[in-house]
């Protein structure tokens, strides 16, 4: 008989939650309420003994989503400085 721990069931629903939403490890550490250390811990190597189709569903997420990361960081940026331009100028109008 197979017993699983809280923190092999924690996994799974880790995994479940990024494959589900498409959630950053971040994001899911937020949700969870546990840091992004542990999230990534039991999505690597904890699922990968416990269930390793849902492990490669979720490395498949994770790996989409640190394709995107310098794209976001580029809108957040262009987003910060723009927002920066628009008070110089209501400033500059005054």
């Amino acid at each position: 008989m197979n017993r699983y721990t809280e923190t092999d069931i924690r996994a799974v629903k880790l995994g479940e939650y990024i494959v589900e939403s498409g959630a950053t490890v971040r994001k899911a550490a937020q949700v969870f309420g546990i840091s992004k250390s542990t999230v990534h811990k039991d999505v690597t190597d904890r699922l990968r003994q416990i269930d390793p189709v849902l492990c490669r569903m979720v490395k498949a997420v994770l790996e989409e989503n640190k394709a995107q990361r310098h794209i976001r960081g580029g809108m957040a940026t262009k987003l910060k400085y723009s927002e920066i331009e628009a008070k110089k100028r209501i400033i500059q109008a005054k």
